[in-house]
């Protein structure tokens, strides 16, 4: 994106990419399908340890409406909403389309593309930059921009270099962590349950910072995950990194409250506590609930003592979710932390402490839940950064 904004300013412009294709974890998002966009925004959901306000300037730079705008028209792919989900895939669900789309508009703009190119170091050098390549010639550019990635998902190819650059240049790096990341039980408290998935609301809660979500939930052979579990974990993960009391995890696990479970544990004939809680939730859930709260599953609802119905509606409402790590970057969606954005522009991406080099997308410290909020920040600082390249490019020329 920021090498298609950059060109299309008029910016003479070569995009180095290290792996052989490039867009890779455009390719496994979304299941293979690509949640290119949210069907809505909400700026509150998104994680930082910079200023919100910058954030919410950077995220307002390129609205949503002209987003899908330009994948539609400019890229040429249409586009298809999940509205239970709140998501917006390519119409043909292949994210293949999206990478594919994304850089044949890229070499219409006139983007030079350089596959299997890795950059070794970039250094300021004369009032320009020097770009050192592996068993190349280096580079010299009136302007740079990172867009590297951060931590995540490493196969990709996300190993952190920007990161390393950045410090180099000296800028700040707020604590990166792995975020968006399924959450594991090394004492397998529920896992007998793997495979059963369902609609939940979790909380997660530590000493520093707290985060709920609602959504689907998956018990796995590991632990936990869906997006109800991933938008949650980085609570959990940043209490484990930062030692002492780990964030405790809590489960909503139906829509209904205390009122509601109060009233459908109440006496209805002779149907006993586990068929009441048959009706709301999947069977095994139901009696390993049942075991947590310790209260027989063949006591009849008229039957069950009040400390018992206090017990069950607590755990059902807010049950604890043992947890004991995570997995860590190999599977996390995103990475938390990188770049203060205080050392950013807001307007176009380009550093405070070294003028002409740009930063976007997952470099910086920012990201958001599951749902395209993630790919939305990527667009919106690409573009911003391409846009500012041009201009500095322009100046230098």
């Amino acid at each position: 994106m920021a090498a298609i904004f950059a060109a299309t300013a008029g910016a003479d412009t070569t995009l180095l990419e290290r792996t052989k294709d490039g867009g890779r974890k455009i390719l496994i998002s979304g299941g293979g399908r690509c949640n290119v966009l949210p069907l809505r925004l909400d700026e509150s959901r998104f994680v930082t340890d910079s200023s919100p306000n910058t954030l919410r300037r950077i995220l307002r730079s390129w609205p949503l409406a002209e987003q899908r705008r330009f994948f539609e028209e400019e890229v040429g792919i249409p586009l298809a909403e999940e509205p239970e989900l709140l998501k917006v895939f390519p119409a043909s669900h292949k994210a293949r389309d999206v990478r594919d789309g994304l850089l044949a508009l890229a070499r219409r703009r006139g983007v030079r593309v350089r596959m299997e190119t890795q950059v070794i170091d970039v250094v300021p050098e004369h009032g320009a930059w020097r770009i050192d390549l592996a068993g190349a010639p280096s580079l010299t550019a009136d302007a740079v921009i990172l867009a590297s990635g951060g931590l995540s998902v490493p196969s990709t190819g996300s190993d952190g270099f920007g990161l390393r650059v950045a410090r180099a240049l000296g800028h700040t790096v707020h604590t990166t962590y792995a975020a968006l990341t399924p959450l594991t039980d090394e004492r397998g408290a529920f896992g007998e349950l793997a495979g059963i998935s369902l609609p939940v609301t979790l909380t997660a809660r530590s000493a520093e910072r707290s985060a709920s979500a609602t959504g689907g939930f998956l018990f796995t052979h590991r632990g936990y995950s869906g997006p109800a579990a991933l938008n949650v974990s980085h609570v959990a993960v940043r209490s484990r990194e930062a030692g002492g009391q780990r964030a405790r995890v809590h489960v909503r696990w139906t829509p209904l409250g205390e009122a509601e479970w109060e009233a459908a544990l109440k006496p209805q004939g002779t149907r006993t506590v586990l068929g009441a809680l048959r009706a709301e939730l999947p069977d095994r859930l139901a009696s390993a609930l049942l075991d947590v709260a310790q209260v027989d599953p063949t006591r009849s609802l008229a039957e069950l003592r009040r400390e018992e119905r206090v017990r069950l509606v607590e755990t059902l409402v807010r049950g604890p979710l043992p947890w004991t790590g995570d997995e860590g970057y190999k599977k996390a969606e995103v990475m938390g932390g990188g770049v203060s954005l205080a050392e950013i522009d807001p307007r176009t991406m380009e550093s405070k402490r070294c003028a002409g080099l740009f930063l976007c997308g997952e470099l910086l410290d920012a990201f958001g839940p599951i749902g395209g909020y993630n790919f939305y920040w990527a667009w919106a600082t690409g573009r911003a950064a391409g846009l500012g390249a041009s201009v500095t490019a322009a100046a230098r020329a």
